[in-house]
């Protein structure tokens, strides 16, 4: 079964924009790594303070994401994470979640 792993992002109201483009225009590299299967960034709920938004990447399983958090692409792809580019537009880190897949149906 595959393995679901997420970053919730806590986005200050105002910088969504400049958050959507910052991802936009990262480079991502997932592509290259074994057991990648999609990824995608998806956006919640407001509260008076934060747009809730979450990165979602499916791999085959949890031993080729914990791969790509070792690998040059997963460096590359987070070197300039809290840069200049991206301070000011969070309300705080972004928050780890790790899933495995017990059930799975699709079209």
């Amino acid at each position: 079964m595959s393995y679901i792993a997420m970053n919730r992002f806590k986005v200050v109201l105002g910088k969504e924009e400049e958050f959507e483009e910052v991802w936009r225009q990262r480079e991502g590299r997932l592509n290259e790594m074994k057991g990648y299967q999609e990824f995608r960034m998806l956006k919640g709920p407001a509260t008076d303070d934060y747009r809730l938004y979450s990165s979602h990447t499916t791999w085959a399983s949890e031993e080729d994401f914990i791969a790509w958090t070792k690998s040059q692409q997963f460096r590359d792809a987070h070197k300039n994470a809290g840069n200049s580019g991206t301070k000011g537009l969070m309300a705080g880190p972004p928050q780890f979640e790790g899933f495995q897949t017990v059930l799975h149906e699709s079209v």
